[in-house]
């Protein structure tokens, strides 16, 4: 079973009218307006105020999916449940993109909703605390409350999943880090859509020109405004840096296009390296966290089914008995560990009884879509020797006279 989840597919489709009219409209739209007003303070706020406007238009949803807001925990959100059918025992942790300063979950339920069906659990998506007022260390605060939340309410760790996109896949992979760096027993898998993983500042040169939605020098501006006074070296702030011993089976799905491809690849490098089965998928010509646009392209409908049998798998790799309990043998840190946080206030697989409910609506003409082995340029193979790298705390960056920091 192990074989079936550490693998690279490529998928092969015919490319649809609908993908390629989206792309056209978010090349000229999305892009050019996001290059201009993320440049400065008075843009980033408008720009988070556009998209809070945006998540307020009433979104219909399927009759068989249930939306529950939680208010209870240490972190509110919302439940989603897609069916009648499925496993309260378990449950599916979701943080939703945006940078780390729009959108919302209710912004992302044509995600959640098609999770919770692929999974066959409720999804519980958090809505993390977020800039322009909060700084990616408070939405690390709130991912480790919640999955506490979850198991303070009785879940077994090995019943949880973790899932997010963009900013939500940094702050997955930076939760699970911090998490074992705490010696806390781990999620059963996590799923990355498109993860921003580097937040270094490093120019971004490939697909600058191909990514349909986002423009790289926007990237490169937001991540030095949210690793001022930082070193944007730590892996809790650039999880592509991390090292990965020990957590759970990943899925990482990118677009051939996107200029955060790459960072999506190089997770998949350092996480198989240090030993965890990692299914990488890249999509041909797929924007940016194409999964949310799922109820008009037929592409993006496809990508759940191949979810779902991800987590299939990665349930059957759980050692039989106890498999709530994997963790690294390591001492329980004091919850100063992530003590400086608090300064950031800078301005097909052969998986039986498989059934996905109500997915993807009309399947695509053309062959199956999952194609195991497929080797991804830049990828090593599986079965590399762990690297030998520590994972160093969140640490403020020496500030020089002159400096922007100072």
């Amino acid at each position: 079973m192990r074989d079936e989840i550490n693998m690279d597919v490529s998928p092969a489709y015919p490319f649809s009218w609908q993908a390629a009219t989206l792309n056209a409209i978010m090349r000229g739209t999305f892009k050019p307006i996001s290059d201009l007003l993320l440049r400065n303070d008075v843009g980033f706020a408008a720009a988070s105020r556009i998209v809070a406007l945006a998540g307020r238009v009433p979104f219909r949803l399927p009759v068989h999916v249930q939306v529950t807001p939680d208010e209870a925990g240490p972190c509110p959100g919302e439940w989603v449940r897609a069916g009648e059918e499925l496993d309260e025992g378990k449950v599916l942790l979701y943080f939703h993109g945006g940078g780390y300063f729009a959108c919302s979950p209710a912004t992302h339920r044509p995600i959640t909703w098609r999770l919770s069906a692929a999974a066959r659990r409720p999804v519980l998506a958090v809505d993390y605390r977020q800039g322009p007022v909060h700084r990616p260390a408070e939405a690390l605060e709130d991912g480790i409350a919640a999955y506490r939340c979850l198991l303070g309410r009785g879940y077994d760790p090995a019943d949880i999943v973790f899932g997010g996109d963009s900013a939500g896949g940094h702050l997955t992979l930076a939760t699970l880090l911090a998490l074992r760096d705490r010696g806390m027993p781990l999620p059963a898998a996590a799923v990355c859509l498109s993860p921003w993983a580097d937040l270094t500042g490093a120019p971004r040169r490939v697909n600058r020109l191909l990514d349909p939605m986002i423009p790289a020098g926007r990237v490169e501006w937001l991540a030095r405004r949210w690793t001022a006074g930082l070193d944007p070296h730590d892996p809790l702030l650039s999880p592509v840096l991390g090292d990965y011993t020990g957590l759970p089976p990943l899925m990482v799905v990118t677009g051939s296009t996107e200029v955060l491809r790459d960072e999506g690849r190089r997770v998949a490098e350092r996480a198989r390296a240090a030993g965890v089965p990692v299914t990488y998928e890249e999509w041909p010509r797929m924007p940016h966290v194409f999964a949310i646009l799922a109820d008009v392209v037929p592409e993006a409908r496809q990508v759940y089914s191949h979810i779902a049998r991800f987590l299939a798998a990665a349930q059957d790799l759980l050692p039989a008995g106890d498999g709530s309990k994997r963790s690294l043998a390591m001492p329980d840190l004091a919850a100063s560990d992530l003590s400086d946080l608090s300064d950031l206030s800078v301005p097909d697989l052969a998986v039986p009884d498989l059934a996905v409910p109500d997915l993807s609506g009309p399947d695509l003409a053309g062959p199956d879509l999952l194609l195991p082995g497929l080797p991804v340029p830049g990828l090593p193979a599986p079965g590399l020797a762990p690297e030998d790298a520590a994972a160093p705390v969140l640490r403020k960056r020496a500030r020089r006279p002159g400096s922007a920091a100072a």
